[in-house]
């Protein structure tokens, strides 16, 4: 499976109009086998919670340490401005960017519930719609 993906994002980064973004399950074995080479960034997403944010910090570490020239935090699930807090004071401890919030949904759940995409499912609510504009952001310049 990583051959693979290797492969997918090789082409991909053969040209400067191709993007590829890839959605990788929680783990650090697809950085340790070869799937950052080619990227130019890592959004790693995280929930407000201690050990979310923990894990966040870690796979930011590791994609430093590979030499990734971009890697942010996306605050998902975010229900008040409270957690919203949580997640920006860990950030600022550990020097990670924040590149986009995602708030907290019920439609999402209600999406897998439905068995649909939730850009098919609910297009106008509130986490596609942040979700969207990240990727324009992250579309338009790089940065997000």
């Amino acid at each position: 499976m990583h051959a693979t993906v290797r492969s997918v994002i090789q082409v991909a980064a053969a040209s400067a109009e191709d993007v590829c973004i890839l959605d990788t399950e929680a783990s650090p074995e697809h950085l340790s086998r070869g799937t950052a080479k080619y990227a130019d960034a890592m959004l790693i997403v995280v929930e407000p919670y201690f050990k979310s944010l923990e894990t966040g910090r870690r796979m930011a570490a590791l994609g430093r340490d590979l030499g990734l020239e971009r890697v942010a935090l996306v605050a998902n699930k975010i229900r008040d401005e409270r957690e919203l807090e949580a997640v920006r004071e860990f950030s600022r401890q550990h020097g990670i960017e924040i590149a986009g919030v995602i708030p907290y949904d019920e439609s999402l759940p209600g999406a897998e519930r439905a068995e649909a995409a939730p850009l098919d499912f609910a297009p106008d609510c509130a986490a596609v719609t942040a979700i969207g504009e990240l990727a324009e952001r992250v579309m338009d310049n790089g940065r997000a």
